[in-house]
């Protein structure tokens, strides 16, 4: 099997490296690969690209996450989050490859407090969010074999993250308010990269269970309570923090106004994905904890 992973440097695509090495060839790109382009914004090159390597399976991990910015570059975001990965469907269609890619919770509106499914009526409220859903579409209209996974709250002990930011901030203030209002999951890179690769396998065995499937670790909290569990977990582990546990105060999301708005309810359900491929999601605290371990 020969598989063609674009994004590696970021921290699904890092992880992925690993993940799916085992599986066959892997030739991995970025941005600024030179023997062959790994750019989203030159569609052409992609395209070249896809044909000069002929993969079996098309691994997508690039995309335009930078939330609050997309707001003032709509068209580099849509370029990058739905336009690139058109071209991916059309080149896996016309090749009969596999393609994977990855959407994201901020496809809902964020209402309600129930689980999303994977077929409830979409309506992002930000252009994140609607170009990445306009990217789904592109894939589901080409009719090439496909994984989609949405998933929310990304993290991975490579480079920046929620868990990291909070750790500094309690070093150096003895006050901090954190975000009570959204519910969600954090996800490892770790387990969304181990999780694709096992659903590639079956995939390769099972062209059937080509979909859209929501890809997140087990239970849900807030960002509050997800602070609050990396805080206690260093203060165990002998870290010095300024800030008491009691001074860790929640707030509304509408303390913190940004460009571009967060969905409340990222509640995504998993059913359908533990079903299909066999899989079962830890629950976020266990990703939380091994990741604090390696940074700690």
């Amino acid at each position: 099997m020969k598989i063609l992973l674009f994004g590696k440097g970021g921290q699904v695509g890092w992880e992925l490296q690993r993940s799916l090495a085992p599986l066959g060839e892997l030739i991995a790109l970025d941005a600024n690969s030179r023997e062959l382009c790994g750019d989203f914004t030159n569609l052409e090159g992609i395209a070249n690209t896809v044909r000069a390597v002929a993969p079996d399976v098309i691994v997508n991990a690039a995309a335009h996450t930078a939330v609050d910015k997309a707001e003032s570059e709509p068209e580099l975001a849509r370029t990058i989050n739905a336009l690139a990965p058109a071209v991916l469907a059309q080149e896996a269609k016309r090749s009969g490859a596999w393609l994977v890619h990855y959407s994201t919770d901020y496809v809902f509106d964020g209402s309600g407090d129930k689980m999303w499914l994977e077929a409830d009526p979409t309506d992002p409220l930000s252009v994140y969010g609607a170009t990445k859903l306009e990217g789904e579409t592109s894939i589901l209209a080409s009719s090439c074999r496909h994984l989609i996974f949405r998933t929310s709250w990304v993290y991975a002990a490579r480079g920046g993250n929620f868990a990291k930011t909070m750790l500094r901030l309690a070093k150096e203030r003895e006050h901090l308010t954190v975000i009570d209002d959204q519910i969600g999951a954090p996800t490892g890179a770790d387990l969304l990269a181990d999780a694709t690769s096992q659903a590639i396998r079956t995939a390769m065995l099972r062209p059937e269970v080509s979909g859209l499937y929501h890809l997140v670790a087990g239970g849900e909290t807030s960002w509050h309570g997800y602070a609050s569990f990396v805080l206690e977990f260093a203060r165990h582990a002998g870290i010095k923090l300024k800030v008491a546990t009691e001074a860790v105060a929640p707030v509304p999301t509408s303390a913190y106004p940004l460009p571009a708005c967060r969905p409340r309810n990222s509640r995504l359900d998993t059913r359908k994905l533990q079903s299909t491929f066999g899989l079962y999601l830890p629950h976020w605290q266990t990703g939380v904890a091994r990741m604090l371990t390696e940074i700690l």
